[in-house]
């Protein structure tokens, strides 16, 4: 094959779609092994900068970790334990997205097979809100909760753990959001972002991937088998959907967790994959965060969590076909909503230059789409969104950002405005959420903006689209491709290899989807042609007979079946 160019060669300025081509950083090594070179260079891209790295990255998954690196994952067990010997009620209480969700179900499951009385719940988004609250506390206590074990919440929930204890319940944190400064006095505080944690390659597990070794880890103590294949399907789901980074234990998490997901045995996730258009036995770290997701996402962004809770964990097959439509339904519903807020928000920013930090509410913007608004404006303005639902005396928000700049930080450096009880905030590096009386919203906005002028000055606040190398189409063959198969499942921290190729002809033209979204396209170089798409790139005026420049991937089913390139941006050459 041609031996690529190194990714320091490209460098494109940001061109009417306001994207700038860039090559990633040339690694100072790269392995070398039985694969091909360009393989070799994706891997150091990654960090696997010699053979045995490289090897045990895209070698067969290994056994489970030691669970007991997560820290007081001991003290957590043995309380557990005494739970399941003695029968007692454990309230189970998650958050609301995905990964609190699949945590739920685990954590409920698993608890169950060993003889305790789980009683899941997940909060209101509308009326309670995120996190542990302590009116739910006591309805939960008042049902004969002696215990009560949080997933996706509770590391910042002082006066509610406090509140709990005060009636006489045990507290077991399991989360992974950002540490504060000071922390809920819990029997066990399972989080591996702990200051004094040593967890190594499960630092950044998903609650999702937390609870599937509290689980793995219980079933030891009390000596009973433990059936992975029934957990790890969860555990992708929320791996995945959480968008943790791919890499050490949520990698083998994922791979593991796909075969799983493919011959699961849940009637509900089974329908859901009917429903998306998912073959069950092709699923793929994509399908989870494109269509599963949003779909189960959408239950508590529009109606109530516990929809999705009950899709999971239904053992009866009409129903779980029940839901499935039900969930399938809100998601398009919660696509509209996005569509019109969105609309509506850039319409608010105006044409000229956003601030550092964009932040904007309306009474109009659903708290349970905000966040999604705000993923939407990082996408478009290149820089952290904050979007808020004004409601008459509270605004509820949601906060993406960007590498470069630490959202959770960012409230922290503002939490004397955080007032309980109708201000709190919580969150990690690219995404927090937080509640606030209306009169600070001024203040909040120019001090989160004064930081994200500090922190981003001297950064280039334009899209990037980062490229590992340039590779020409008639240089892409089936070795290369079934070598990158290899590489997945991607996502966020293994990112699906992206390249460039130059004075490519478009030999085929035309535009397709909703009001012509889509450009579908024959991609002609030398005597190789290929089938190519390009989602949302219907503003690009292509035509055949063209020579363009595309950035692009392996799309559709092109690492098991069927190739075609997924075109991510293209423009006329020069």
């Amino acid at each position: 094959m041609t031996t690529p160019q190194t990714p320091e060669a490209i460098d494109v300025p940001p061109g009417p779609r306001r994207r700038r081509w860039r090559g990633r950083e040339r690694p100072a090594a790269k392995p070398a092994g039985e694969w091909p070179e360009i393989i070799g260079r994706l891997l150091a891209l990654r960090g696997m900068t010699d053979a045995a790295a490289a090897r045990a990255f895209i070698g067969p998954p290994q056994g489970l970790p030691d669970p007991y690196a997560l820290p007081h994952l001991d003290i957590a067990v043995a309380r557990l334990l005494r739970a399941t010997e003695t029968g007692e009620t454990v309230a189970v209480f998650g958050d609301f997205d995905v990964d609190g969700v699949t945590s739920v179900a685990q954590l409920s499951e698993g608890l169950a097979a060993l003889g305790a009385v789980p009683v899941p719940y997940v909060p209101d988004r509308f009326s309670e809100g995120y996190g542990l609250n302590v009116a739910a506390i006591e309805r939960l206590h008042a049902g004969g909760a002696t215990l009560l074990l949080t997933a996706d919440c509770g590391t910042s929930s002082i006066d509610e753990v406090a509140r709990a204890r005060q009636l006489g319940m045990d507290v077991i944190i399991l989360d992974h959001h950002t540490v504060p400064p000071a922390l809920p006095e819990a029997t066990a505080l399972v989080n591996p972002k702990l200051r004094d944690a040593r967890p190594g390659g499960l630092l950044e597990l998903a609650t999702a991937g937390l609870a599937f070794h509290a689980v793995a880890a219980l079933h030891a103590a009390a000596g009973r088998a433990f059936d992975a294949d029934a957990y790890l399907d969860l555990a992708a789901l929320g791996t995945v959907c959480d968008m943790a980074p791919l890499a050490d234990e949520n990698r083998r998490l994922l791979r593991t967790g796909l075969g799983a997901l493919a011959r699961t045995r849940r009637p509900g996730l089974r329908a859901l994959m009917e429903a998306s258009g998912i073959e069950p036995g092709r699923v793929t770290a994509e399908d989870i965060g494109y269509k599963l997701g949003p779909r189960l996402n959408a239950a508590g962004r529009i109606a109530h969590a516990k929809l999705a809770l009950e899709l999971l964990t239904t053992r009866d097959e009409e129903r779980g076909r029940d839901l499935a439509r039900q969930l399938d339904g809100l998601n398009r519903a919660r696509q509209q909503q996005t569509a019109d807020a969105v609309a509506l928000a850039t319409s608010m920013l105006g044409e000229g230059e956003p601030p550092a930090l964009v932040m904007i509410g309306s009474a109009e913007f659903s708290s349970g789409i905000v966040g999604l608004v705000a993923s939407k404006l990082v996408d478009i303005y290149a820089r952290p969104a904050v979007v808020y639902e004004r409601g008459e005396t509270v605004s509820r928000a949601s906060c993406r950002s960007i590498d470069e700049f630490h959202i959770t930080d960012a409230l922290r450096a503002c939490a004397d405005l955080f007032v309980p009880p109708h201000g709190r905030f919580g969150g990690h590096r690219a995404a927090a959420g937080f509640s606030i009386e209306n009169e600070r919203l001024a203040e909040l906005r120019a001090r989160l903006t004064a930081e994200a002028e500090r922190a981003l000055s001297g950064v280039e606040l334009v899209p990037v689209l980062e490229i590992d190398c340039n590779l020409p189409l008639r240089a892409l063959g089936g070795e290369e491709i079934r070598w990158l198969a290899r590489l997945g499942p991607f996502g966020v921290g293994n990112p699906a290899p992206t390249f460039l190729a130059r004075g490519v002809t478009v030999a085929e033209a035309r535009y397709v989807g909703n009001g012509a979204q889509h450009l579908k396209m024959k991609l002609r170089d030398g005597g190789a042609t290929w089938p190519a798409i390009g989602f949302d790139l219907g503003e690009c005026a292509v035509e055949e007979g063209d020579r363009v420049d595309v950035v692009y991937g392996i799309g559709g089913d092109g690492y098991g079946g069927t190739l075609e390139l997924a075109v991510l941006d293209v423009r006329v050459s020069s």
